[in-house]
């Protein structure tokens, strides 16, 4: 057997050695300047000899002599200067040279046009009120004269001596009275000079620069001297300019006052140093600064305390600064020890701020497989999420935003021209309504109809999800090197590798159904475990955060977690996951103001506190008509949204489409798709009435967007045009073709 013996500590040299409890042998905690003495229990009154420095940890025998066994120094010597200081330079943090709001071109744009904005908007307001001032001026110019004259009169009169001659003449020191008469005789004498020469002055330039300078000169002498005059006159509590822009009135943050806020918060980790070693007690990694409307300050907590005990006492840490609740947001620093704290105090509440101009309000087409803005965080900067390859779910007590920040995500999907949109409006208020304009399945309600609707539509979604799934693993690898839908798969038509977006609000619907609601659990956790690499993607929202509305197996699944305000432990983890309560991530800590903010998880490098997009109804059915008509120009307006819904029920999800066509064709092998529309708007005209209102060209776009999704194509077909009698080539349809798509739909 072998044995090390390692010194723990560095005590002083002269402290006494400690007997070691194993083997009774005496060990030094540390080598002395010159010798260090080894005795045992065989040879008490061994010699004494020099240790080394550093001593190599070695194995010995048991029966060797003790004063013989190694000892290992834990301090080693030397400080940390003695290291590698290039290591070190690469482990340091480069602060950016370049300022956020220059770091890029947009947002220098944005930076330079806020700051033109704001002085223009300054210039006009002071340019319109003009007149104002020059009026104010001219009513405060008599009373700025009599105070000018009583100003030089007691100038003159050496008035602010008046108060010590006083007092020599209390105290009865004459001889200094007398000193400071003589002295103010001569000012006076001095003064009365120059208030003549300057007087006389005066008017001889009064009398005579109107008849030597233009006559603007004199006004503008004249305006000058009023305008002096006025501002003499004007009282200081009332100002002659107003203020164009009135900003948030917070104060300065400092070290002082941060150090006061933290021992505010009962925290014994933080006060106990404090009152030992006073403000020094608590660090600051960096110098408080401005960042962007607010300030930012990282501080070093006390040995012990981390940021989290700081996170849980918001409250009481907004009143220790004195600030409103919306205003302090402390943080963990991500790049450091739990026991470093970001403190971000800004000048106005987060829920009164003024939100940025959503980017996306223009309805302009996107690409979802790329970062798209979602929300603003504390600082007012816009966060931005990939909606591919997540499934989310959205949490939060009634009427703070759920159900709005699950449309924002919808719209953000209708905007990609490629996305098929599935939307369920399981509160039936009618709130996803907008969507109707570019879904490809739509219902609101939870009747049974209704149900069953939904339930139809994931059954064939989740046969989709197996389709998929078969032609992302037979395609060559130079094409799909990762195995899950890109950006370019999705633009390729032939392969119907489109993003599918499904949203639910008030999933807890389907969940909790008596009938159907272990099929809803287990077709969703289908679509959540493997849907994302496939290209679908699952939203679900409730108001009802527990296991029951949100099946563990969804829950814990879902990567896109956003989680609005809720009132305990329980559902906090059930949306952000589980032990997020214990890490600090709290949406207990918002407040009923806090409407449409939250904590966003699984989609940025940490949870961060964001404020989603406020979208009322008028303006989401805006973009959903600028995204509608995207799709229209593209051909890919399906479903329900081209007025083309599934009929279904328990047993049936078929559309009458195909049947439809056929009957349109009559007997025809072919026929150009203009011909076969207005044959569909005889047949059915509350259905189809509207794609015969089209042009020829649109009527052939709308009817090869509908049988896009039965992969049905469509060709140059010969015909004979009926109005002119001549034949030539058109777009159009082959009746082969659709029976064999009824063919392949009954065989599945």
């Amino acid at each position: 057997m072998s044995v090390t013996t390692t010194m723990v500590g560095t005590p002083d040299p002269d402290e006494r050695p400690e007997m070691s409890a194993a083997t009774g042998n005496v060990y030094p905690l540390r080598p002395t300047d010159s010798t260090t003495a080894h005795t045992t229990e065989e040879s008490p009154g061994a010699d004494v000899e020099r240790a080394p420095e550093v001593l190599d940890a070695e194995l010995v025998e048991d029966d060797a002599p003790a004063g013989e066994r190694p000892v290992t120094l834990v301090d080693q010597p030397g400080s940390a200067s003695d290291g590698d200081w290039v290591a070190r330079l690469r482990e340091t943090e480069r602060l950016p040279i370049v300022p956020g709001y220059l770091r890029t071109v947009s947002e220098a744009k944005q930076t330079a046009g806020w700051v033109a904005r704001h002085y223009a908007h300054a210039t006009g307001y002071h340019a319109v009120r003009a007149p104002l001032y020059l009026l104010k001026l001219a009513a405060r110019s008599p009373q700025g004269a009599v105070l000018l004259l009583a100003a030089t009169g007691r100038w003159v009169s050496d008035a602010e001596g008046r108060p010590l001659r006083r007092e020599m003449a209390v105290r009865g020191e004459a001889e200094k009275y007398l000193k400071l008469v003589h002295e103010r005789d001569a000012r006076v004498r001095l003064r009365t000079i120059l208030l003549l020469v300057g007087s006389t002055l005066g008017v001889l330039l009064f009398m005579v620069l109107p008849e030597v300078t233009p006559g603007w000169v004199t006004w503008v002498c004249g305006m000058v001297a009023l305008g002096i005059l006025g501002k003499l006159g004007t009282p200081a509590d009332k100002p002659v300019a107003g203020r164009a822009v009135i900003g948030a009135q917070a104060a300065k943050l400092t070290s002082d006052v941060v150090v006061r806020a933290l021992t505010s918060l009962g925290i014994a980790g933080i006060n106990g140093p404090v009152a030992k070693h006073g403000q020094q007690a608590i660090g600051f990694t960096a110098p408080i600064t401005r960042d962007g409307p607010g300030w930012r300050a990282d501080v070093e907590l006390p040995g012990g305390v981390t940021a989290t005990e700081v996170v849980e006492r918001r409250e009481k840490l907004a009143s220790g600064l004195g600030r409103p609740l919306g205003c302090v947001w402390p943080e963990h620093n991500a790049n450091g020890h739990p026991g470093q704290l970001v403190l971000w105090v800004g000048d106005r509440d987060m829920s009164k701020a003024k939100q940025p101009t959503w980017p996306l309000a223009k309805g302009a087409a996107i690409d979802l497989f790329k970062p798209q803005p979602f929300g603003t965080d504390v600082r007012g900067r816009w966060v931005e999420i990939v909606l591919m390859f997540v499934s989310g779910v959205i949490g939060a007590i009634p009427r703070m935003g759920k159900t709005f920040t699950l449309r924002e995500l919808l719209i953000i999907a209708g905007l990609d021209p490629r996305s098929e949109l599935h939307t369920y409006d399981l509160k039936g208020t009618g709130d996803l309504s907008p969507l109707a304009l570019v879904s490809h399945r739509y219902r609101a309600g939870d009747d049974p109809e209704d149900i069953a609707y939904a339930l139809a539509d994931l059954r064939a979604l989740r046969e989709e999800m197996r389709r998929r799934t078969k032609v992302i693993r037979e395609l060559p690898k130079d094409l799909c090197p990762e195995n899950k839908v890109t950006s370019a798969l999705a633009s390729k038509q032939s392969l119907r590798l489109h993003p599918i977006v499904i949203g639910a609000d008030e999933c807890q619907v389907w969940f909790e159904h008596p009938d159907h609601g272990a099929e809803f659990e287990e077709i969703c956790t289908d679509l959540v475990k493997r849907g994302p690499a496939t290209g679908i993607v699952l939203l679900l929202a409730t108001q009802r955060p527990d296991s029951k509305s949100i099946p563990t197996q969804i829950s814990d699944n879902a990567v896109f977690r956003f989680c609005l305000k809720v009132t305990g432990q329980t559902a906090n983890d059930m949306v952000l996951g589980t032990s997020s309560y214990k890490n600090g991530e709290r949406a207990t800590q918002f407040s009923f103001s806090d409407k449409g903010i939250g904590l966003l998880k699984g989609v940025t490098d940490e949870t961060t506190t964001v404020k989603g997009v406020y979208i009322d109804g008028p303006a989401a059915e805006t973009i959903a008509g600028r995204a509608r008509a995207l799709r229209t120009a593209a051909g890919l307006l399906t479903g329900y949204a081209a007025g083309l819904d599934t009929t279904v029920d328990d047993n049936d999800t078929a559309s009458t489409l195909l049947a439809d066509v056929l009957t349109a064709m009559g007997a025809a092998d072919k026929m150009w798709s203009e011909s076969i529309v207005d044959g569909l708007a005889d047949l059915r005209p509350a259905i189809y009435g509207p794609w015969a209102e089209q042009d020829g060209k649109g009527k052939a776009m709308q009817l090869s967007a509908a049988l896009k999704p039965y992969g049905v194509g469509t060709g140059q077909v010969w015909g004979t045009d009926p109005a002119t009698g001549k034949g030539a080539n058109r777009r159009g349809v082959e009746r082969a073709h659709i029976t064999a798509a009824i063919t392949e739909r009954d065989g599945k």
